[in-house]
Order: C-alpha cells, then structure tokens, then sequence
C-alpha cells in the first residue's frame, strides 16, 4: 500500500513537471513595463534586444588546425596497468 502510494504521488510530480514546459513565443505582459534603461545606455531596450544574446555570450567556433607536431618525451612513470 505504501508503495503504491509512493508510485503515484511520483507519477503525478512527473506529470505536474512535465505541464509546467512552455513552448509559446515570451511576450512581456500588457500591464508589466520594461525594466529601465541600463546605466550609459541611450534607450530602453526593447524585449527582442533583451530575447536576443550578445555575441560574447555565444563566441564563433574556432577551427584552428594543428600545423606541427611535436615528439612527446619519454614519460618514465606512464606504465601500463596491472
């Protein structure tokens, strides 16, 4: 019986978990106003500039190619396992 009653209050977390996932476009609330202008900043953003990240949040992938190789030196302690 305990069981049982562990199970399906498991289930139902899981459930009520899995309905709080939002798949909707974020709008700000009609009532809410934007927060204010950051210090320095001219204008107050608008929601898209916020939605949107800056470039150093997301930094472009390097693909630098090794040119040249080098020669490992002797490790005296890599050995191998037992």
């Amino acid at each position: 019986m305990k069981r049982l009653v562990v199970l399906t209050m498991a289930l139902c977390g899981g459930l009520a978990l899995a309905g709080c996932g939002n798949r909707a476009e974020l709008k700000p609330k009609a009532t809410a106003s934007l927060p204010v202008a950051p210090e320095g900043a001219k204008a107050t953003p608008s929601p898209t500039d916020l939605l949107q990240p800056p470039v150093q949040t997301r930094p472009a992938r390097s693909d630098d190619l090794i040119e040249s190789t080098n020669q490992r030196r002797s490790d005296k302690f890599d050995l191998p396992p037992r």
